[in-house]
């Protein structure tokens, strides 16, 4: 089994029907097929063998789909990365991956040949419409996997500051793809599905890029979201599907465009990443004439957990109930499942849920101790079978739908020669749900005003992670074993 068979099967039944779109450039399936199948030719006449990673740093353009497809015929596992990530962090990626090669996007400045250089491996620039003048001779089938074999590593951070390689197989990300297109999105090849969620990320990947491939329909993309461009595109495109987190809609709603803007074609909308508010849902599908249905995902499951569906009864607030072919638990510290109403974390089991952390076999001892994957999510159940989240167990910050773990911008505060003491924190924002603050104690007759750190952090990491707000304390709080407590640091 190989996922890269899902394109097969529409190139061979549907070759004229538009496949991937920007603008005025349209791939059609067979067009796309020929595309990928190229790039594998490259990368096996490289020397690429099957098992072998191969990373990408690019936005959402033509060439994104091209060369996903195109390793996954060759056999390899790809690397998906943030194309705002700077040199050190692609860098990590290489390294910890063992990268045999990287493709950056042709704007994305030196950083991915930085990055592979100082990693010593092959750096290859694209164009957005994809790579030219490739050597080798096309791979038109995908190269035999295993269902259990990895097809994706999608680095998410953690509690320790450095992130880790999710191990998504074959069959994980064919299954989640299958479950989203047949029962939530419900779509054919007459669909056109809105991408403006990062192919990068498991939710634009496996909700938006795989479903729409695996079922003939079109995906047409827009590079970095913009609420006027969005609007535009599903008018022009005649969008009848889109996927969004919540900040997505709350732009759009309120965009000036929005009054005037045609999106008669809309008839289904997914949310996830971060809790929708229940007035913007409301507000958007009363203003736009569509439903919008809420639901819950990680990296670790592929990433469909739960979902309100359609033909059942939709609870906003809610994440809905578990998606087919997924299980979900409440459970206390031990383990044991806590009565309805109750908080207790959440625990998913099914096809979804991934291989394990590439190469930390005790962190994924750690995540799925009894088969259950433990979340760090904090949820209630009730009687209907409907989650709600109402807290997380983990120190995650979630930035207008991008995941940000404090300790990796401790890590890059802390290298700042006039910092003792950092403690990173989210702050609560109208739209972007949560910011990035950060309150730090200098060094005894150090001195660093709250403008060069935020700037010092910046250079470090991507631009969704360093802080906004940033304030001198004396000291922070701390435990009986000194350990600092972020959740007694307030905002000053």
């Amino acid at each position: 089994m190989n996922l890269a068979t899902t394109l097969v099967a529409p190139a061979r039944a549907l070759p004229a029907q538009p496949a991937i779109t920007l603008d005025d450039h349209v791939l059609d399936y067979a067009s796309l097929h020929a595309a990928a199948a190229a790039v594998a030719g490259d990368l096996r006449e490289r020397g690429v063998e099957p098992g072998d990673r191969v990373g990408l740093v690019l936005p959402n353009v033509p060439a994104y789909p091209v060369l996903f497809y195109g390793a996954l015929l060759a056999g390899a596992v790809v690397v998906p990365m943030n194309p705002l990530l700077k040199a050190r962090e692609v860098e990590y990626y290489i390294r910890d991956s063992g990268m045999t090669l990287i493709y950056g996007g042709d704007g994305s400045g030196d950083v991915v040949p930085a990055a592979a250089a100082a990693a010593g491996i092959s750096g290859i620039v694209v164009p957005a419409t994809g790579p030219a003048e490739l050597r080798g001779t096309p791979v038109t089938e995908p190269v035999e996997r295993a269902a259990d074999d990895t097809a994706v590593i999608l680095y998410t951070s953690g509690t320790t500051g450095q992130p880790k390689g999710a191990e998504l197989t074959h069959h994980n990300l064919a299954s989640n793809a299958a479950t989203t297109a047949e029962t939530l999105l419900r779509i054919g090849p007459d669909d056109v599905i809105m991408g403006c969620l990062p192919l990068f990320h498991v939710f634009g990947l496996t909700c938006g890029l795989n479903a729409a491939v695996r079922y003939g329909a079109t995906l047409t993309l827009i590079p970095r979201f913009d609420p006027a461009k969005a609007l535009e595109v599903v008018a022009r495109d005649r969008v009848t599907v889109f996927e969004g987190v919540p900040t997505m809609y709350a732009a759009m709603l309120h965009s000036p465009e929005a009054e005037s803007a045609d999106m008669s074609s809309l008839r289904s909308c997914i949310t996830g990443g971060s809790a929708m508010p229940v007035e913007i849902l409301r507000a958007f599908e009363k203003r736009f004439g569509c439903e919008v249905f809420e639901g819950y995902g990680l990296s670790e499951t592929s990433p469909v957990v739960s979902f309100n569906q359609p033909g059942h009864e939709r609870k906003p607030g809610t994440i809905g109930f578990p998606a087919r072919g997924c299980e979900m638990r409440i459970v206390d510290d031990e383990g044991r499942d806590v009565e309805d109403g109750e908080p207790g974390e959440i625990a998913v089991r099914g096809e979804n849920v991934m291989k394990g952390y590439w190469n930390r076999p005790e962190a994924t001892a750690e995540a799925i101790p009894d088969g259950w994957l433990r979340t760090g999510d904090i949820a209630t159940r009730d009687s209907d079978g409907y989650y709600t989240i109402v807290d997380r167990k983990k120190d995650i910050i979630i930035r207008g739908g991008y995941n940000v773990y404090p300790r990796e911008v401790e890590e890059a505060l802390y290298e700042h020669p006039a910092v003792a003491e950092a403690a990173v924190i989210g702050i609560e924002h109208p739209e972007l749900g949560e910011e990035i603050g950060a309150a730090v104690a200098l060094r005894p007759g150090a001195e660093a005003d709250p403008d060069q750190l935020r700037d010092f952090v910046k250079e470090r990491l991507a631009a969704y992670k360093y802080p906004r707000r940033v304030w001198l304390v004396d000291a922070l709080p701390k435990g009986p074993t000194g350990k600092i407590l972020r959740r007694e640091v307030t905002p000053s």
